[in-house]
């Protein structure tokens, strides 16, 4: 049986998502603007991740307390990580977006907070602390990868 799969890589920048020229299309000096605005950003993306992990670790240690409605708690983790996923991919950060979209998929999945479940998100929360503590940018490298194969290896044990 052959392989006839395609992988197909979205483009990176914001001129190849859009349509040039016609009606409604868009003024490519106005994206070339934008995507130097990000790129100035970039440098700034460090200190705002570590501000949303205290806010993750504040959601976390609250579900974790178990204090109050668990949908409501699992939210609070959900909304940090969401925030965070978006903002990866945007400053070159794709590890970041894939491991805030694995947990945030977990949250949605959960009916119930048992010590399982609790301990899966910690993982979570612990990978997202050493991508932005050794600034694993892009898709982390070898050490990216085998981050992403602990954590599938870790939340099926468990």
């Amino acid at each position: 049986m052959s392989d006839d799969s395609e992988t197909i890589q979205p483009p990176t920048n914001l001129q190849n998502k859009v349509e040039k020229g016609g009606p409604g299309a868009v003024d490519l000096d106005a994206i070339a603007r934008a995507e130097k605005v990000i790129a100035n950003l970039a440098g700034d993306y460090i200190n705002w991740a570590k501000e949303d992990l205290i806010k993750l670790e504040n959601a976390y240690a609250k579900l974790k307390k178990g204090d109050g409605d668990q949908k409501e708690l699992l939210l609070g983790v959900f909304n940090v990580a969401h925030d965070m996923k978006g903002q990866g991919g945007s400053f070159d950060y794709e590890l970041m977006t894939a491991v805030g979209d694995k947990l945030c998929r977990l949250v949605e999945k959960l009916d119930k907070i048992g010590p399982k479940e609790i301990e899966k998100i910690r993982v979570y929360v612990d990978a997202m602390q050493v991508i932005i503590g050794h600034k694993l940018n892009g898709d982390g490298g070898k050490e990216g990868q085998q981050l992403l194969m602990g954590l599938e290896v870790l939340v099926q044990k468990s």
